[in-house]
């Protein structure tokens, strides 16, 4: 192989290096299915277990906030802000999509690309200049044309329980 690959005019070490970057990649993507299967198993262990708390990063450890004190969480940048019943905020260097996927569905719902709310907090919404919600703190809260269905419904079920 490697008088080949030298009569051929490639450099050996580069090659080997690409070779182990393509097996590590794949080795990955054969593995990502079970990084999403533990997730989904998280998410359902959220739902079934009643965990009610969730430890969010702070420079130095780790802040355990009752999730019932969570307000809403918006985006900012690569940053999650969560706003607090007692108007509170804290910021966290995690991507909202993260936090999205381990709320528990029943409760939270995402209504735009930069926010999630929780329904325990839900006031109101209306359509009058788009679809708009507002939280029990008077904070109100665009609905995106493309989640605004999803929203409804989850409301629906919500108000239901």
């Amino acid at each position: 192989l490697q008088r080949t690959a030298v009569a051929y005019g490639y450099n050996i070490d580069e090659l080997k290096e690409t070779v182990d970057k393509a097996v590590k990649y794949i080795s990955l993507q054969q593995h990502e299915p079970v990084a999403n299967s533990r997730l989904s198993n998280f998410k359902q262990d959220l739902a079934h277990k009643n965990v009610r708390k969730i430890s969010l990063p702070n420079g130095q450890g780790y802040t355990l906030i009752d999730l019932s004190q969570i307000v809403h969480i918006e985006a900012d940048s690569n940053y999650s802000v969560f706003y607090l019943h007692d108007d509170e905020k804290i910021t966290v260097s995690k991507v909202l999509k993260e936090y999205e996927e381990i709320l528990p569905e029943g409760e939270f719902v995402r209504v735009h690309k930069s926010s999630i709310v929780n329904l325990h907090y839900l006031q109101e919404y209306n359509s009058r200049n788009g679809l708009e919600l507002t939280l029990k703190n008077g904070q109100r809260i665009a609905v995106s044309r493309r989640r605004a269905s999803d929203f409804l419904e989850r409301v629906r079920n919500y108000t239901q329980l």
